[in-house]
């Protein structure tokens, strides 16, 4: 009996504590802290659910304002409720109603400029459906927050010379989402975690042509001199992906099996937008292949947008590109260079559209992926050396950055916007390529696409993706996640090598910065008579790691992490003769002849054989590593300028690269070597970057032919050679040639730094930065603007002293800027001195 009463007292405690619900967050996640690091930034509570969401937009292009009708479904996400949280950033609010057929009833509410919570008409339960409708003007000039360093401002939609008011420049309209401006231009639940379906209608003028995530249903034009097109988008996604744009496009139509891929360009590109675009759908079938799962979506369009605020945005089936993507025919000979980021953004289709991070903290499981599917591409298509060189570029920029000091996975930061960073992207792409080469590309491409199966149309974090490896691999990555994704940082390596003759056993011995050890797998190459033999070896989490293999004699070099997949910093104790030795053994690996290389050209001025070497080099098969090559030459040297002048002209005049023929150009411009017959050949060259090498050239040598030469020469051959433009500058402001300061802006705006490595050249990028700013230059301010913001995002942290520099002539031309707009009548100054303050704020 005292057994059973004591069990009905306990069942009755264990009731009343199931009950009881505590219905506020941890201290921990609290806004309020002083200290921003100290808020632990967890996934977004989940109150209500969206469920679907109707927009039905107008457009006030004097104002620059959306005149907007919503019809937002909703649900609890599991507790019952009466209210309702929208984030609605600088809107006015007109009118908020419960809808319910054809009836509505109006709702009280408040509204504190960021968000509206509304009271509902009753409490209502777990997935219990409501749809709200809310007319609204969003006035995305009034936007307070902030944008980052990848996303440089944060208002959510734009109106590009709404007015237009700046001749011979296209009127747009297009938005940014990421990462919670959507909200900027409806109402909204602004979280990662959040999906809903979409209904978009649009009106603006005939003139123009729309685009919107899903399918184009219907297209009306109305007497008022507008149209209306209706966007329809059936499957779900987050409300930062929420697109649309707006303006003059010529559309390019093409094909992925039975899904439209078009693409938006400005009329002035639509012969080369194939160019440009034109791999799309070979990529669309390479990453449904790789990943074993098709393309998710209804259609992909691209299209491209003048002033945009990022890179790209993988906004669903319409994904933004900044107009820097649009290229001539002339440039496209060299390399299509947007073809990186187009693959990035289509990447983004299955990891961020089709899976997304539940929170800004786990942004690796999008832009990660996004980062490495650059990678795969190059690899699929121009093979692995050409893909090597690109992730060689990934590792420097997160290396170089204040990358080493973040974990992968975030917990704890002062913004959401600080996530978009050189670990987000660049180291996350690099561990990628780790975790590929440990468990093998059958296993780890068969554990992306059960990650992309398990959570499709939904959210997920890192752990979820280390769950879908290990179960396909069988194999525990906590070891890997653990130091990679949850912590900081990258291995710190010195490696050094001894034979031992009399017991024929070559030692290698590899220390770790004590400071923060790692394990990791690592492979060492062995190399007698020209020949590399592979070790595979464990470095054990201990600051030393010895390690004894066979070799017959003294090996011609030790490669250490010889497949050049390791993130790290590898301090290779070896004489340069060991390193030439490397070059030749290095076939396939491109870091690995890269390096060698490096070392070659720290000693061509004292090691004969490092010279010879570094000639030899110029005929490296991997046209990328001849362009390196050609740029470490010291062209002050004239015993080696005289030894590799007859290799650099045969590269000027012949290599299958345009790229290598512009880099040996430039090489015997600085060296003073000039041939009229290849620099003649050169000129008629259709590459953009050989005629502008070719100018620099001709122009140097016989000044009296600048006028001839450059008569008609398209102004995008000048801006390929900043020398050129420097040349041609004093003919460009003795006749107050102000379209022509775009060409010289982004030398304008870093003089300072020009004049430290060449005083004569700084002066003539002062007289530029001068001429910009005294003037009424509206591309080329803002060029300059967005120029200092890049810089001195980057040198804050790397370089103060450099940051201030930067700072100082935001200052002066924001002041030049200033005092010119009271002589000056235009009705661009007041922009331009905006983009220069703008310019200047971020750098407070």
């Amino acid at each position: 009996m005292k057994k059973r009463i004591l069990w009905l007292s306990s069942a009755f405690i264990i009731s009343s504590i199931a009950t009881a619900q505590v219905m506020t967050s941890p201290p921990s996640y609290s806004e309020n802290q002083t200290n921003a690091l100290d808020i632990y930034r967890s996934e977004a509570e989940r109150v209500n659910n969206l469920v679907h969401t109707k927009l039905d937009l107008k457009f006030d292009y004097q104002k620059e304002q959306v005149l907007g009708e919503e019809w937002v479904t909703l649900k609890p996400h599991f507790y019952s409720t009466s209210k309702v949280t929208l984030d609605a950033k600088a809107m006015l609010i007109h009118e908020v109603a419960l809808v319910s057929g054809n009836s509505k009833k109006k709702l009280n509410y408040k509204y504190d400029d960021l968000q509206l919570v509304i009271d509902l008409d009753k409490e209502y339960k777990k997935d219990q459906e409501y749809t709200l409708y809310i007319k609204y003007t969003a006035r995305p000039n009034e936007v307070k927050q902030k944008g980052s360093e990848a996303i440089n401002d944060a208002k959510g939609v734009y109106f590009i010379n709404a007015k237009g008011e700046r001749a011979n420049y296209p009127t747009q309209v297009w938005t940014q989402g990421e990462t919670e401006s959507s909200s900027c231009w409806f109402p909204t639940i602004d979280k990662t975690n959040q999906k809903t379906s979409q209904e978009i209608t649009l009106t603006y003028p005939d003139k123009y042509v729309s685009l919107s995530n899903g399918l184009l249903k219907s297209t009306k034009k109305n007497t008022d001199g507008t149209k209306t097109d209706y966007w329809k988008f059936d499957k779900k996604h987050a409300p930062y992906l929420f697109f649309f744009g707006i303006g003059d496009y010529a559309i390019i139509k093409d094909k992925w099996k039975n899904i439209d891929v078009d693409y938006y360009v400005e009329p002035a590109y639509k012969d080369v937008a194939k160019q440009i675009f034109g791999n799309t759908p070979e990529m669309i079938q390479f990453f449904s292949d790789k990943l074993g799962y098709a393309y998710p979506w209804e259609k992909y369009s691209q299209m491209t947008a003048r002033e945009y605020v990022s890179g790209a945005m993988e906004n669903t089936t319409a994904s933004l590109f900044h107009d820097g993507v649009q290229q001539k025919a002339g440039q496209l000979v060299d390399e299509n260079t947007a073809e990186y980021v187009i693959a990035h953004e289509l990447f983004h289709h299955w990891f961020g559209d089709l899976v997304t991070a539940e929170s800004w903290g786990n942004l690796t499981v999008n832009e990660s992926f996004a980062n490495y599917s650059e990678y795969l591409w190059f690899e699929h298509k121009y093979g692995k050396e050409k893909a090597d060189e690109h992730r060689y570029n990934e590792a420097f920029g997160y290396k170089h950055g204040d990358g080493p000091s973040k974990n992968l996975v975030r917990i704890h930061y002062n913004s959401r916007e600080d996530m978009f960073d050189g670990v987000s992207y660049n180291k996350g792409g690099l561990i990628l390529h780790m975790l590929r080469n440990f468990l093998g590309d059958d296993a780890f491409f068969k554990g992306l696409s059960k990650y992309l199966k398990d959570n499709e149309f939904g959210k997920a974090e890192a752990v979820q993706l280390r769950l879908a490896l290990e179960e396909v691999s069988g194999r525990d990555l906590n070891w890997f996640f653990n130091q990679w994704y949850y912590d900081n940082g990258h291995p710190k390596l010195t490696v050094v090598s001894d034979y031992n003759a009399t017991t024929k056993k070559v030692k290698v011995v590899v220390r770790q910065d004590a400071s923060k050890l790692f394990e990791f797998p690592f492979a060492i190459d062995i190399v007698e008579n020209g020949k590399a033999v592979r070790k595979q070896v464990w470095v054990a989490k201990q600051a030393e790691n010895s390690f004894e293999f066979d070799a017959t004699k003294k090996p011609d070099v030790v490669i250490p992490n010889a497949d050049q997949v390791l993130l790290a910093d590898i301090d290779d104790k070896k004489s340069v003769e060991e390193f030439i030795a490397q070059y030749k053994a290095g076939k396939g690996e491109y870091a690995t002849r890269l390096l060698a290389i490096d070392a070659m050209v720290d000693a061509q001025a004292t090691n004969p054989k490092a010279t010879e070497a570094l000639l030899e080099a110029l005929n490296d098969p991997f046209d990328g590593l001849r362009i390196y090559t050609i740029n470490k030459l010291d062209p002050a040297s004239k015993p080696l300028m005289d030894k590799a002048s007859t290799k650099l002209k045969q590269l000027a005049s012949n290599d299958p690269k345009t790229l290598v023929q512009a880099a040996a150009l430039s090489l015997l411009n600085e060296a003073n070597i000039f041939d009229a017959a290849i620099y003649e050949k050169a000129v008629k060259s259709p590459s953009y970057s050989v005629q502008g090498a070719a100018l620099t050239g001709i122009v140097k040598n016989n000044p009296a032919k600048i006028n001839e030469l450059i008569k008609n020469v398209d102004d995008e051959v000048i801006k390929s050679s900043s020398d050129l433009a420097m040349i041609l500058l004093p003919t460009w402001i003795k006749n107050n040639q102000l379209d022509k300061t775009p060409l010289v802006a982004e030398s304008a705006a870093v003089y300072e730094f020009i004049k430290f490595q060449d005083q004569e050249k700084g002066k003539l990028a002062e007289e530029a930065f001068n001429w910009i700013m005294k003037n009424d230059t509206p591309d080329a301010t803002a060029q300059v603007a967005k120029t200092f913001s890049g810089y001195y995002t980057y040198l804050k942290e790397q370089n103060p002293q450099a940051g201030m520099a930067i700072k100082q002539m935001a200052e002066k031309a924001l002041q030049i800027k200033t005092d010119a707009a009271k002589t000056i009548k235009s009705v661009t100054i007041a922009k331009q001195i905006k983009d220069l303050q703008d310019a200047v704020n971020k750098m407070k």
